[in-house]
């Protein structure tokens, strides 16, 4: 919500960052930075380009946090 400055109310499971919530490239890149810092996580490149919505990014998160 903070990083994409978008209503929380269109932050679902299924929204994808780039067609729901408008993020560019950069946007997702930074979005990426703030998951590792904020979860403890590791994500690799090749994990991050599949990462498409935010249950993408719920599910990986899960499954790879400390």
């Amino acid at each position: 919500v903070e990083h994409l400055g978008v209503e929380a109310d269109k932050v679902t499971e299924d929204a994808s960052f780039i067609d729901d919530l408008g993020a560019d490239s950069l946007d997702i890149v930074e979005l990426v930075m703030a998951f590792e810092e904020e979860f403890g996580v590791e994500i690799p490149d090749d994990a991050a380009e599949k990462i498409a919505t935010v249950k993408d990014a719920i599910t990986y998160i899960d499954e790879h946090k400390a």
